[in-house]
C-alpha cells in the first residue's frame, strides 16, 4: 500500500507522548489528514486536555473527537464478560483488553463519519494490543486500513521519540512523581507493568495501591454491602439503584 493512497486517518490519541509523536509522524509520513479519537472509559485522568494538545500540533477542531464511553464500556463490554465468567489463566479480569474492542468500534465508527481510509493506533509491534484494536477494527470493516507506526518506523528507543518529539515541537511533561512502572487504568481496574517488577524477587511497592490500601493497612473490621443483581448485571448497591458506569465508580469507592 503506498503512502499516497491514505488522505485521512483517525488516531487514538491519548494525549501522551507516544501518541502525539503518532499524531505528527503520520502527517510527514502520509501526507494525510489526521483526525484524534480520545476515549473516556473511567482511566480517571482528565481527557479534556488531550483536545487543547491535539489543537496545539495543529489538529482542527472538527477533527477532534472526545466521547464518554463509561455507560457503553460497563454495560456492553464488562457486564457480559462477567456474565460468562471470562477469566484468563483462572486469575486475571481481562481488565485492559475488554477496552479494546470498545476502542476499535468507535475508530471505525468515526472513519466512516468524516470519511477517513484508516485508522491509526499506538500499541507496540510485539504485544497483544495491536492484535485486539485491529481484529476488532477488521471485524467491523473488513476494508478499513490500519497504521501501526511501532511496526514501521525507527522510533524503537525513549530517546529517539524525545529527539523527534523535540525536532517537531512537541511539547514534553516532565513529570516529578512518574512512575517507576508502566499503568493501564480504567473503570473496571488499574494493571501495571515493567521496570522493578520484571523482576519475581521485587515486591511491588506501596504506592502501587491506587484504588485501594495496602493489606496491611486495611481496618480490622469489615463493612458488609448489598448487591441486587439482574440478570446477572449488577443494578443497586445498599438498596440504590444505579446506571452501569455509576454502579462500577461506587463499587470502587467502596
Amino acid at each position: 500500500m503506498g503512502n499516497k493512497q491514505i488522505k485521512k486517518v483517525v488516531l487514538a490519541y491519548s494525549g501522551g507522548l507516544d501518541t502525539s509523536v503518532i499524531l505528527k509522524w503520520l502527517g510527514d509520513t502520509y501526507g494525510c489528514e489526521v483526525v484524534t479519537f480520545t476515549a473516556d472509559i473511567g482511566q480517571g485522568e482528565e481527557v479534556e486536555p488531550a483536545r487543547a494538545k491535539a489543537q496545539k500540533l495543529g489538529i482542527k477542531s472538527e477533527n477532534i473527537f472526545i466521547k464518554d464511553l463509561r455507560e457503553e464500556f460497563i454495560r456492553d463490554f464488562v457486564f457480559p464478560m462477567f456474565r460468562a465468567n471470562t477469566i484468563y489463566e483462572g486469575e486475571y479480569l481481562l481488565g485492559t483488553s475488554i477496552a479494546r474492542p470498545l476502542i476499535a468500534k468507535h475508530l471505525v465508527e468515526i472513519a466512516k463519519e468524516v470519511g477517513a481510509d484508516a485508522i491509526s493506533h499506538g500499541a507496540t509491534g510485539k504485544g497483544n494490543d495491536q492484535v485486539r484494536f485491529e481484529i476488532g477494527a477488521y471485524a467491523l470493516n473488513p476494508d478499513i486500513k490500519v497504521i501501526a507506526p511501532w511496526r514501521e518506523w525507527d522510533l524503537n528507543s525513549r530517546e529517539k521519540l524525545l529527539e523527534y518529539a523535540e525536532s517537531a515541537g512537541i511539547p514534553i511533561e516532565k513529570k516529578a512523581n512518574k512512575s517507576p512502572y508502566s499503568m493501564d487504568a480504567n473503570l473496571l481496574h488499574i494493571s501495571y507493568e515493567g521496570q522493578i517488577l520484571e523482576n519475581p524477587n521485587v515486591a511491588p511497592e506501596e504506592d502501587m495501591w491506587r484504588w485501594s490500601v495496602s493489606p496491611k493497612n486495611a481496618p480490622d473490621t469489615p463493612i458488609i454491602i448489598t448487591i441486587e443483581f439482574k440478570k446477572g448485571d449488577g443494578i443497586a448497591i445498599n438498596g440504590e439503584k444505579l446506571s452501569p458506569a455509576n454502579f462500577w465508580e461506587r463499587l470502587n469507592k467502596l
